[in-house]
């Protein structure tokens, strides 16, 4: 264990475990309080607080921490209730569920992102599809409503071209 304290966005993270550029652990790292990674894990990991993987750090397994902060690679699921930061270097294949995501714009990301939001019961579901029914009537309305105006553009147009021969035949009549 480590008791160095790394200053972040003016947050002290107090790291209690750390696993060194060059090491590697096959099979699953779990600690209590935060940690720090920048080797390689083969397996889940599972942190209490929070959880930074440096730029050199590689995780095949699925992450759970309070808070993440990802600059490394990872190939798994990522559950960090609190916040999940995804740096410039990181490549993260999978999905995030949290509170709050930060990706920078280099970031790698492919997965899903569930933000912990309530989803509401039944009864807005009601109201959208009595939405959707009334966006029908409206729609099926408005088709009727067109179809008229056609029918409507229609007769006038035959009144004026019969009103147009009826002229010219009232001129033919004049001239002769």
């Amino acid at each position: 264990m480590v008791g160095a304290m790394i200053k972040k966005r003016n947050t002290d993270v107090k790291i209690n475990s750390l696993l060194g550029k060059e090491s590697e652990c096959a099979g699953d790292f779990t600690a209590q309080g935060s940690a720090r990674l920048d080797g390689r894990v083969n397996g889940n990991v599972t942190v209490t607080g929070t959880l930074i993987l440096g730029s050199t750090a590689s995780v095949s397994g699925n992450i759970i921490a309070e808070a993440v902060v990802i600059g490394g690679e990872v190939q798994g699921n990522i559950t960090a209730p609190e916040k999940a930061e995804l740096t410039a270097t990181a490549k993260v294949l999978g999905d995030i569920a949290t509170k709050v995501i930060v990706i920078d714009e280099n970031a790698v990301f492919q997965g899903r992102v569930d933000m912990n939001q309530e989803v509401p019961a039944k009864k807005p579901a009601k109201t959208v599809k009595k939405t959707v029914r009334t966006g029908r009537k409206s729609a099926k309305a408005a088709i009727a409503e067109a179809l008229k105006e056609v029918a409507e553009e229609q007769k006038r147009a035959e009144s004026a071209e019969e009103a147009k021969e009826q002229e010219a035949e009232e001129k033919k009549t004049a001239e002769e």
